[in-house]
C-alpha cells in the first residue's frame, strides 16, 4: 500500500542550484528537504515550538537520488512521519516531478528531541507526539 504525504509543497528550483551539468546538484536537494520539514513542522507543531526548550534535531539523514531534476522542472516535496518513538521519530521525504509523476529523490531523516537546557536527548513532548498522530492519521488542522 502508497504511503500517504499529507505535508506537500512547492519546490521552486533556481539557476544556482544548477551544477556544471545543467542539473540540480545533489548539495541542493537537502536544501529542498530543509522546506520540507519546514512546512511539515509548521502543519504540526504549534506556532513557538522553535522556541521552547525542547525541539527536534537531525540525528541522521539518508537521501537516494533517482531522477535528475532540471532548471524549469516543477517538484513537489512531500513529507511524512514514517516512525515514531520514544525520544525520536524518522521523517520519509520524497520530491515529486509534477509532470511526469516521478519520484525523482527519497529521504530518511532521524529527528530526535533535544533539551538544549541540558544539552541531551529529551522525551516527544505529549503533545507534540498526540500532533504527530492525529495528523498522519489525516486529521490535518
Amino acid at each position: 500500500m502508497e504511503p500517504i504525504f499529507y505535508s506537500k509543497i512547492d519546490i521552486q528550483i533556481r539557476f544556482n542550484d544548477l551544477d556544471a551539468y545543467r542539473h540540480v546538484n545533489n548539495n541542493s536537494y537537502f536544501s529542498y528537504y530543509d522546506l520540507g520539514k519546514d512546512e511539515y513542522f509548521r502543519e504540526v507543531f504549534p506556532p513557538d515550538f522553535r522556541l521552547q526548550t525542547v525541539v527536534p534535531i537531525i540525528a541522521n539523514i539518508k537521501a537516494d537520488f533517482l531522477q535528475p531534476i532540471f532548471y524549469g522542472d516543477k517538484i513537489v516535496m512531500e513529507t511524512r512521519c514514517s516512525r515514531l518513538g520514544n525520544k525520536s521519530f524518522t521523517l520519509q521525504q520524497r520530491a515529486v516531478n509534477v509532470s511526469t509523476r516521478q519520484v525523482v529523490c527519497e529521504s530518511e531523516t532521524v529527528m530526535v528531541f533535544f533539551d538544549i537546557t541540558t544539552q541531551k536527548s529529551a522525551p516527544i513532548p505529549p503533545q507534540y507526539r498526540q500532533n504527530i498522530i492525529a495528523y498522519e492519521r489525516g486529521q490535518v488542522s
